[in-house]
């Protein structure tokens, strides 16, 4: 039987839908890029969709100038010191609220997801007046663990979802072939939801690398973040707009490493349906 040819026109009509779509995501992206490599007088002058005159005089700045990649060194530290603490507090935590019930579980959960629907800024002050006397205050750990507030209750409500999908038969086949909870934990559960893990560590380093707030408040000049540094382009010239938008592009770059390495995994949480 003939296919009906009115079918073929909402076909194209899907595609050119999807190419819009996706050229719509792109642009502000490849808007950026070009912009970075104009100077600032073709910036603000005419209207132009590639550089005239490229140059590499933004990026030059940001690889020589100590503030500047100082403030990448000091984001991906805090990030990766806060990634570690977040997965490593939920993993026992997702544990126990997929395999036990106890009295208020459920009301503790819940109470774990109100700490990241809550907005920074309430948090602001108690964490700069408590890292303050304690001497915490411009230090990677400091920014790390004020993230844990956000990320860890989410990355406990991602790997319980994970944990309760693998049997309880397993748990207890490994204690009858005599394995000690660590040895089970490591050697055996933790392989089971690697992807679990995987989605996790990706979504606590992707919100505490745009976290911006907490970040500039508890930060002055050592452990000063690139988001708070890209904030300080104004000077007696104007704004360094070709700065900014090269700043703005390496932002991207360790996003999307992340994004290429975890990928199977994010895959595979989105197949499972626990993300």
């Amino acid at each position: 039987m003939a296919a009906n040819p009115k079918y073929k026109p909402a076909g194209n009509l899907s595609w050119l839908v999807c190419t819009l779509y996706i050229v719509f995501l792109l642009l502000p992206i490849y808007w950026l890029v070009n912009m970075s490599f104009k100077e600032n007088s073709e910036i603000t002058g005419a209207f132009a969709l590639w550089p005239h005159s490229p140059t590499l005089r933004n990026y030059t700045v940001i690889f020589t100038d100590p503030s500047w990649y100082n403030g990448y060194i000091n984001s991906i530290i805090y990030v990766a010191l806060n990634t570690l603490i977040s997965v490593s507090a939920a993993l026992p935590a997702a544990y126990a609220f997929s395999r036990y019930r106890f009295l208020g579980d459920k009301h503790l959960f819940f109470w774990l997801l109100t700490n990241r629907m809550a907005p920074p800024a309430v948090f602001a002050l108690p964490f700069f007046q408590l890292y303050s006397a304690f001497g915490l205050i411009d230090t990677h750990i400091a920014v790390a663990l004020a993230h844990c507030l956000f990320n860890v209750p989410l990355a406990v409500w991602i790997l319980e979802g994970f944990m309760s999908g693998v049997p309880k038969e397993i748990d207890e086949t490994a204690y009858i072939d005599g394995y000690s909870f660590p040895r089970f934990f490591v050697k055996i559960f933790m392989p089971l939801i690697a992807s679990g893990i995987g989605v996790a560590g990706f979504f606590c380093f992707m919100f505490s690398w745009v976290e911006l707030l907490l970040a500039r408040t508890l930060t002055t000049t050592a452990a000063k973040p690139i988001s708070a540094i890209m904030t300080r382009t104004v000077s007696a010239a104007g704004m360094d707009w070709g700065v900014l938008a090269a700043a703005g592009v390496l932002t991207i770059v360790p996003g999307a490493l992340v994004i290429y390495f975890v990928r199977n995994y994010i895959a595979k949480g989105f197949a499972l349906g626990r993300v």
